[in-house]
């Protein structure tokens, strides 16, 4: 089995309707658009809007979009993966919940967690049960609803975050082109910089939590960005080296959009120029585990079978991680 490969062979994305402007932001919080778009690079973020409309939605509605595009039966899909870190709720997982939404019978399915840097952990996952030679199409979700968990009385967070998912379907293949290598790390000790920290067994839901905004998403920015420029950064070069690319051999980055400071940073340690960088923060914001495979969706058209891609990311935990892929179509 050494010989097979996994490709991407389909990709499909899925945004909700309604766009949460800076202007709007500026009549919730301390705010103004020259202020967030300097920082940050973000314009408008998406959001979904409904009582009871959790991540689940989002997810659905891309891997129903995937399947239409392949003249697929969703019945064929051997595997359902869901990158997300807002999930509907603690159990059943969101991906049980979308495989029967979307009509998967019994079809194995679970939940990823690596926040922003949970696509490429689903990524190196979903690759290797392909590789495994038992399973055929795998279908891979990175999906959040972070409008859920962001506190929009905080000026520096509610700025960054949107609602999206997107899904693609990995393949066997024996042609060179595929996914060719991932690194993926992580460092507990970035608990204390993002994090939340009520809803888990250690600070389950009370008057006293929820009063004290313990189920929002919180960050230490400063702190944040100079570890995610760094690791972000050293792991492409690291997959970069180790499969001899130079800048000049790469046709794409596709970033993680946290900050558009943070990816130009990276591109130019890579010596990619900002021509080859995906680039749609401006539009979504952070969908942190839908960013990448959004980029993707959005660039197919732009990519040519055989371009050398680099994605890359740096997320809570921490984790971090990029992977080396030669596009398959």
């Amino acid at each position: 089995m050494s010989n097979i490969q996994a490709a991407i062979t389909g990709i499909a994305g899925y945004v909700p309707d309604y766009i949460l402007t800076n202007a709007e932001l500026e009549t919730m919080v301390d705010t103004n658009d020259e202020w967030i778009t300097s920082r940050t690079g973000i314009k408008e973020r998406r959001i979904l809007k409904g009582e009871g409309q959790g991540t689940s939605v989002l997810g659905t509605e891309a891997v129903k979009r995937l399947c239409e595009k392949k003249g697929m039966d969703p019945k064929e899909i051997d595997l359902l993966i869901v990158s997300t870190i807002s999930p509907d709720m603690w159990f059943p997982t969101t991906a049980n919940i979308i495989a029967a939404n979307v009509g998967l019978g019994n079809t194995p399915s679970f939940d990823l967690a690596a926040a922003c840097t949970g696509f490429i952990y689903g990524l190196e996952t979903a690759v290797n049960y392909i590789k495994s030679g038992n399973y055929k199409k795998v279908v891979l979700v990175g999906a959040d609803k972070m409008s859920s968990i962001t506190n929009y009385k905080d000026r520096n967070s509610c700025i960054l975050f949107g609602d999206a998912a997107a899904a693609i379907l990995l393949e066997p293949t024996i042609e060179e082109n595929g996914v060719i290598d991932t690194v993926i790390h992580s460092d507990g000790s970035g608990k204390d910089m993002i994090y939340m920290k009520g809803g888990g067994s250690a600070y389950p839901p009370t008057h006293e939590t929820i009063d004290a905004g313990m189920h929002y998403f919180y960050q230490d920015g400063k702190a944040v960005f100079k570890v995610a420029v760094t690791n972000m950064a050293d792991i492409a070069v690291k997959v970069m080296e180790r499969n001899n690319l130079s800048g000049d051999d790469v046709a794409f980055l596709v970033p993680h959009q946290a900050n558009k400071r943070i990816i130009e940073a990276v591109a130019k340690r890579m010596g990619v120029g900002m021509d080859k960088v995906t680039l749609n923060i401006e539009r979504y914001g952070n969908t942190t585990a839908a960013t990448i495979p959004l980029c993707l969706w959005e660039w197919e058209d732009k990519f040519k079978k055989g371009d050398n891609i680099i994605l890359a990311a740096f997320g809570g935990g921490f984790t971090w991680g990029a992977s080396y892929l030669k596009w398959a179509y």
